[in-house]
């Protein structure tokens, strides 16, 4: 399943700003958003809720490939812990995705806007890690600038899972990203909040 999963990190970034691009922007240009922000509901839950929502589906999705991994097991011997943990991944990088899409979304009342916007940051962070871009900040500021931008991608700690190896940085990376996007998402819809009211 190596072909397969190579190409998570690419269909993520075009599909998951997708998918979260209407979470609050269309709140906002359907005029909802106003009675949404007048509830008394925790915002860090309210946006917590619509990103677990929207992660849901992403998992949804996901799920429906596992007929590959049984056909696969079918063909002959696989390593299913490997393709467990690489599935595991994914599903962590999916929700960094749409963290993005999320937070950006907030930003906008047009979900267009948040899609474009969302894939461009999701580009950036995917292409840092590729070895043309890391190789020529290397090239430009030295070896440790290639390797501290190739840190910040998606591609660095998701190739590790490709491999069977589940590091502990790759997890705090996702964990502490979803946090961060959550929190900039959470200071944007209350700044929405506070303005609204």
């Amino acid at each position: 399943l190596e072909p397969f999963f190579y190409w998570h990190p690419w269909l993520f970034m075009m599909f998951m700003p997708a998918l979260a691009m209407r979470l609050w922007a269309e709140e906002t240009s359907l005029g909802t958003a106003e009675l949404l922000l007048s509830l008394p509901v925790n915002l860090s839950g309210l946006v917590i809720g619509k990103l677990l929502a929207a992660w849901t589906v992403a998992a949804i999705a996901l799920r429906l490939t596992f007929p590959w991994w049984i056909t696969v097991n079918i063909l002959g011997p696989a390593d299913n812990a490997a393709i467990a943990l690489t599935y595991f991944m994914s599903l962590l990088m999916a929700g960094a995705y749409l963290a993005i899409g999320a937070a950006v979304s907030a930003l906008t009342r047009s979900a267009v806007l948040a899609f474009v916007s969302g894939v461009l940051v999701a580009f950036v962070l995917t292409a840092a890690g590729w070895p043309l871009v890391s190789g020529a900040v290397a090239d430009l500021l030295g070896a440790s600038a290639g390797d501290a931008i190739a840190q910040f991608s998606f591609l660095t700690h998701f190739e590790t899972a490709q491999r069977g190896v589940l590091e502990l940085r790759g997890l705090i990376f996702f964990g502490a990203f979803i946090a961060l996007c959550v929190a900039l998402n959470t200071l944007f819809v209350g700044h929405r909040r506070g303005g609204a009211q």
